[in-house]
């Protein structure tokens, strides 16, 4: 199947709350999934479960394999053989997270469009709340954490103070303690796939794009199997795209900090200068002189190394690739 066109997406005419109400609503549910083949049994259980819940909807489950190098798809062809309401989406290689939603939310059909991990840390029987809140005229209902079960103190902690740095830092307000998990309304949707950036922050992007947005707390599980998609080290490269793609105050930072750093040289400079002409008590030493350079070098590196993320990020938009690329597709296809 050919990959959706995003730039030639449409927006539908918003429709009033009282609409809402009263109609049947189409709900896809996007599932990115990498190497979850404990959980996907589950998974599809608990969401066919709570879907089934709700009043007045059709449903859809779209399950995006991002290159899983387990039994991931095979389970996947499984249950679209098995339940027509699913939907399998094999993409060619891992792209990551963040682009595997995006081809979720490209072969989305429904009025409404659910994100949520495979894992089950975020219950779906909140999808009902969510709907709820939609169809009393929010256009995004965002699951915002209460608490977060199972994972570390330092995890917590890291995580409490990016969204708070994010917060500071961003020229949007990007909601605090937020993932993925929401709800959100077709003319977002079409919103959304109108930006094609390679660096995503899904949740950043949902709050730019703006519309009516409302919170639906709860509280955040444990993995029901499996282990975490995101260690250390990929949780720091979204977190700098996070930054990186909402704000260009690192940029503003390191243009001050070389100014700081040279205003400091040049105090240093004439200090020697006025020790060497006016006092008899200059003595040449290797510590000042190795001090000094350091902290040019260092500062100088730090901006450089600023510089280049966002330079870095400007290649790669250049260069104009597809996100992502889909090898197979599994199941019935819902026309828009």
């Amino acid at each position: 199947m050919a990959e959706p066109n995003v730039t030639q997406a449409v927006p539908r005419v918003a429709r009033e709350p009282s609409d809402r109400t009263r109609q049947t609503v189409t709900i896809s549910v996007v599932v990115p999934c990498f190497n979850e083949q404990e959980v996907l049994h589950e998974t599809h259980r608990q969401l066919s479960a709570a879907l089934e819940s709700l009043d007045r909807c059709n449903c859809e489950i779209i399950f995006v394999d991002d290159g899983s190098r387990d039994a991931t798809p095979v389970i996947l062809r499984s249950l679209a053989a098995a339940d027509p309401r699913v939907k399998a989406v094999f993409l060619s290689r891992n792209f990551g997270h963040q682009i595997a939603v995006t081809a979720g939310i490209d072969f989305a059909a429904g009025d409404v469009v659910v994100l949520i991990d495979a894992d089950l840390q975020d219950p779906p029987a909140v999808i009902a709340e969510m709907l709820d809140a939609w169809r009393a005229g929010a256009d995004v209902a965002y699951g915002q954490r209460r608490t977060r079960s199972g994972e570390s103190t330092f995890k917590l902690a890291t995580a409490k103070l990016f969204y708070r740095l994010l917060d500071r830092l961003s020229e949007v307000r990007i909601p605090m303690d937020t993932g993925d998990f929401r709800l959100m309304d077709r003319q977002v949707v079409e919103a959304l796939r109108k930006m094609p950036e390679r660096h995503r922050f899904i949740r950043g992007m949902v709050a730019w794009v703006g519309f009516s947005q409302v919170p639906i707390p709860y509280d955040r599980e444990s993995r029901f199997a499996g282990t975490t998609k995101y260690p250390f080290a990929r949780m720091l490269r979204f977190a700098v795209d996070g930054l990186t793609a909402f704000s260009v105050v690192p940029l503003r930072l390191a243009t001050w900090f070389g100014f700081s750093a040279a205003c400091i040289a040049l105090v240093g400079i004439l200090y020697a200068l006025v020790s060497r002409l006016l006092t008899d008590q200059w003595v040449p030493g290797w510590a000042a002189t190795f001090i000094a350079i350091l902290f040019m070098a260092g500062a100088q590196l730090l901006c450089i190394g600023v510089i280049g993320e966002y330079l870095g990020r400007l290649v790669t938009e250049a260069k104009g690739r597809p996100l992502y690329l889909v090898s197979q597709v599994a199941g019935r296809t819902r026309e828009r």
